[in-house]
């Protein structure tokens, strides 16, 4: 809902700083594999309470997500680095709440396990419409540029990285912020799922 909005303000230092980095050699998926490695140790802090830690960790992590676009538009946007990128976060996604379990299982396990499912269905539905607009030949600059076709919704990427960052700073939030926002992620996929059967239905109408 606010990643639209969100860009606004920070496609253009990002890109400064990707015009940069491109100008040194650094290529996009070197900064995917960064923010990977910056997720997945963040993971691991958050597993042994080490909130603040996984908090920079995080906040590093979502910058180079930032960077790696920035840095493929100052150079090539390559299939494979839009792959790795949507896998790079699918992976942020699912390894930050399995931590908080990991951390806490008899207070944490039930609502990680809820809030991963939620991510699994929104993955989904997702993954699902970018393979269907690619076969339509749909477009759209809205998120900025994608290598995947993204809709609009409830819950994007600001969202889950405004919510990733409640749950850091207060850890003891997490269980009622989790099924929150898993609630508002299944709101999510399943209006994507009446928008693709309304978008997809009519395109095929046409074609008929």
């Amino acid at each position: 809902m606010l990643d639209g909005l969100a860009r606004t303000f920070i496609d253009p230092p990002l890109n400064h700083i990707g015009r940069k980095l491109a100008g040194r050699g650094v290529t996009a998926n070197m900064v995917t594999g960064a923010g990977l490695t910056f997720s997945l140790l963040a993971a691991l802090a958050i597993a042994f309470q080490q909130f603040g830690f996984g908090l920079l960790l995080v906040i590093a992590s979502r910058l180079a997500d930032g960077l790696d676009g920035a840095v493929a538009r100052a150079t090539q946007k390559t299939d494979f680095g839009g792959y790795f990128d949507i896998v790079a976060d699918f992976l942020f996604y699912g390894s930050v709440p399995l931590a908080f379990a990991i951390a806490d299982p008899s207070a944490n396990a039930v609502a990680t396990a809820i809030l991963l499912l939620s991510f699994y269905f929104n993955g989904a539905t997702f993954l699902g419409y970018a393979i269907l607009a690619e076969r339509n030949r749909l477009t759209t600059d809205l998120r900025g540029q994608k290598n995947f076709y993204f809709t609009d919704g409830l819950m994007e990427g600001t969202e889950t990285i405004v919510f990733m960052l409640i749950i850091l700073i207060w850890p003891a939030s997490y269980v009622w912020a989790a099924v929150i926002f898993a609630a508002a992620t299944f709101f999510t996929g399943v209006s994507r799922m009446f928008r693709a059967r309304q978008v997809f239905a009519a395109m095929n109408r046409d074609q008929t």
